[in-house]
C-alpha cells in the first residue's frame, strides 16, 4: 500500500536521537498510513548503523545515506525526490520538533499548498533565539515577506507542488517564498518546540550568517526578476 504521508528527516550525527524520534513518530501517527525517510547526511557517529537497525524493525522506515556531508538542503532534496506520499512533511532529527504537531499541519493542506510551523515559544539558548529573530526580520525585510519563523524545519507540503520547486544549497530556508513565487498558497500555525536533550546543534550564529545573507540576496534578485505578464489574446 502506498503511503498517504511521507516524512522527510535530514540527519547528521544524531545517533542518540534516532530511537526516541522513531518512537515519538510512531506514537503520534497511529491510524495514519505513512513512510519515514531519514536522510543520513554523511554522519560519522554511528548513526548509519543505528538507522539500518531501525529500518529492519519498522517496514515503513527507510534510510538514505549521502556519500559525504552535503548540507541540510541537499539532504532534504534527496528525501523529497524519493517521497511517495500525497503529502510530504519535513522535520529535524534533534527531537526539538514535536511529531504530535504533524496532524495539525496536514489539516491545513485541505486549504493551502504548504503549512509552516511557527515556534512561538522557542526552547533554545538566548543567543540563538536573538540571532534567529534578527535573521528572520532581515530576511523578511529584504525579501518582502511576512513569514514569522522561516527557520522552522517542521513543514507540510502537497507533493505535486513540492515537485515544481528547484532547490539550491541553502534554499531550504526560503521554501515558503519559493512556493509563493510559483503561485502556491502558504500558511503558518503555532507548533511546539522542545529543548535539545542529546547531541549538539550543527548550526551556530557564525557558521551560517554570511551564507544565509548571500542566499537572501539571491532570493531578492529572483523575486525582482520573476516574469510577470498577462496574455491579452491568442
Amino acid at each position: 500500500m502506498e503511503p498517504d504521508i511521507s516524512i522527510i528527516i535530514p540527519l547528521y550525527n544524531e545517533v542518540e536521537n534516532i530511537e526516541p524520534l522513531a518512537n515519538a513518530i510512531i506514537n503520534a501517527l497511529k491510524g495514519y498510513v505513512y513512510e519515514v525517510i531519514i536522510v543520513d547526511d554523511g554522519s560519522t557517529d554511528g548513526s548509519n548503523e543505528k538507522l539500518k537497525e531501525l529500518c529492519v524493525n519498522y517496514a515503513n522506515f527507510r534510510t538514505i545515506r549521502l556519500k559525504r556531508n552535503a548540507g541540510q538542503t541537499a539532504a532534504m532534496d534527496a528525501g523529497f525526490k524519493r517521497a511517495k506520499g500525497k503529502y510530504v512533511v519535513s522535520m529535524d532529527a534533534d527531537l526539538q520538533n514535536d511529531p504530535t504537531d504533524i496532524p495539525k499541519l496536514l489539516e491545513q493542506l485541505k486549504w493551502y499548498d504548504m503549512a509552516c510551523g511557527w515556534r512561538l515559544k522557542r526552547n533554545d539558548p538566548l543567543i540563538k533565539r536573538i540571532s534567529s529573530k534578527v535573521a528572520n526580520y532581515i530576511r523578511n525585510k529584504l525579501s518582502w515577506e511576512d513569514i514569522k519563523d522561516t527557520g522552522c524545519s517542521l513543514k507540510a507540503y502537497r507533493r505535486e507542488c513540492l515537485g515544481k520547486i528547484k532547490l539550491f544549497n541553502g534554499m531550504h530556508r526560503f521554501l515558503p517564498t519559493l512556493f509563493k513565487m510559483e503561485g502556491f498558497s502558504v500558511t503558518e500555525i503555532i507548533v511546539s518546540h522542545h529543548p535539545r536533550k542529546y547531541g549538539r546543534s550543527k548550526y551556530g550564529v557564525s557558521n551560517r550568517a554570511v551564507r544565509a545573507f548571500i542566499d537572501l540576496l539571491v532570493i531578492r534578485w529572483m523575486k525582482k526578476r520573476k516574469l510577470c505578464y498577462e496574455v491579452e489574446n491568442g
